[in-house]
């Protein structure tokens, strides 16, 4: 009987489980989703202050702006903060395609999962 028990219950556990990395799953993918969107915000500041600073740089390329780095706020000139800029948003660029690439992986996952409790 134990083993009838055992085979019974088997199943049961098997979607219990299936359930859990379901919603471990969707936890998952939701803070990916979170993470894209801020920096896809960070992003948009940052194209932002670049588009300015392409126009003061036509007028004035050695006019004095300031950045933050590591909390601390330096003063340079437009010529020298732009290309940093430039190089930050492709960086988060980058950062994001691998954001999603993981995103989609965890959604294949939890499709899978989601058929073999259907």
């Amino acid at each position: 009987m134990s083993a009838t028990t055992a085979t019974r219950g088997q199943p049961r556990m098997s979607e219990q489980q299936a359930g859990q990395k379901l919603q471990q799953l969707k936890g998952e993918m939701q803070s990916i989703a979170t993470k894209i969107g801020e920096l896809e915000s960070d992003a948009e500041e940052h194209r932002a202050v670049i588009d300015t600073l392409r126009e003061v740089q036509k007028a004035e390329p050695d006019r004095v702006c300031f950045r933050m780095i590591g909390g601390v706020l330096v003063q340079r000139s437009v010529k020298d903060v732009l290309p940093a800029l430039e190089q930050n948003v492709d960086g988060l660029r980058s950062v994001m395609e691998g954001l999603a690439k993981q995103y989609k992986q965890k959604d294949d996952e939890a499709q899978k999962v989601q058929r073999e409790l259907s």
